[in-house]
């Protein structure tokens, strides 16, 4: 049995040099200023119920954290007695508890419980669509304008590790995570692993959490992912990310594994990012599949992957 099941991931923390220049990207990529604490950190959140779903502490660039919710105290207290560390005051808006904990590659892994949540902030409402014989929007027209995407929500984080059988056991004995797809390389060596947070009955994130152990590949941070409103709001926020000169790195294309339809960009410091919309949700009761490295690299329709998408 694992120690607890994690809800979901809830934030991830970068460094970079330059806070205002990182809070302009962010602004534009569609993410909205979090409640200000005064503790020097740039923090952002979507629309939905998190406080900050992003944040960036002055220093050098990369990456520093990734931060998962728990439901209880009582989660907490059992992570801190296995791993023999202290429940300690959570940080950011929102209160609560956290434990900091450090996976076998040395990823930073911080849990959260008790995170009052923050009321939700107006979005962009999704449009209606005719579709062959079903139209939805039948004497209206539909007009759209340049625009950032409207961010909602953290969707899912991916990380490159060193040894994907310490990874799993790790992360999976901890927080309950099931796996929607494993993907193997040719000699039969788990290449990269999609897991799910388990949840019963309730459908969640195809992944929230991919870890992809390439040969020649060091541990490191591969992407960020953030939901947007649908197809439309993806669109017109791709093309005012370009319109503002930021570096495009894949897409638009819509993935096998997933299914979502994903837009990468990378920011000022060099951070991948990703906006997606229609992505899978399975309950617990799905089980897991096993696919190849084409396929994960793969997609249903768009651009193939560049060279540099895993390296």
């Amino acid at each position: 049995m694992p120690i607890t099941r994690v809800l979901n991931v809830e934030s991830v923390r970068f460094g970079a040099p330059d806070l205002e220049t990182m809070r302009t990207f962010l602004l534009d990529f569609g993410l909205r200023e979090a409640e200000a604490t005064g503790d020097g950190t740039l923090r952002m959140r979507g629309t939905g119920g998190a406080p900050y779903i992003h944040e960036t502490e002055q220093g050098d660039a990369g990456f520093r954290c990734v931060t998962l919710r728990v439901g209880s105290r009582a989660d907490l207290e059992a992570l801190a007695a296995a791993d023999g560390v202290e429940i300690e005051p959570a940080t950011g808006p929102g209160g609560g508890e956290q434990v900091v904990l450090t996976d076998p590659d040395g990823y930073r892994v911080e849990v959260v419980a008790g995170k009052l949540r923050a009321a939700s902030l107006a979005a962009a409402a999704p449009q209606a669509w005719n579709v062959g014989e079903q139209r939805d929007r039948e004497g209206v027209a539909k007009r759209l304008v340049s625009a950032p995407a409207n961010v909602l929500r953290l969707g899912h984080v991916v990380l490159a590790v060193t040894n994907m059988a310490a990874t799993w056991a790790w992360w999976q004995s901890r927080f309950g995570l099931l796996v929607s797809d494993e993907v193997q390389a040719p000699n039969g060596d788990v290449a990269a692993m999609f897991v799910r947070c388990d949840c019963g009955s309730v459908a969640v994130d195809h992944h929230a959490l991919n870890f992809a152990a390439i040969p020649g590949m060091p541990a490191t941070f591969h992407h960020a992912a953030f939901e947007v409103v649908d197809l439309d709001d993806l669109m017109v926020g791709n093309a005012f990310l370009g319109e503002r000169g930021y570096v495009h790195d894949w897409g638009i294309g819509r993935h096998i594994l997933g299914s979502q339809v994903f837009d990468y960009w990378k920011d000022p410091f060099g951070h991948r990012v990703e906006h997606w919309t229609d992505g899978d949700y399975f309950d617990a009761s799905v089980p897991g599949n096993v696919a190849d490295i084409p396929t994960m690299l793969g997609h249903q329709w768009g651009p193939a992957a560049p060279a540099d998408f895993v390296a």
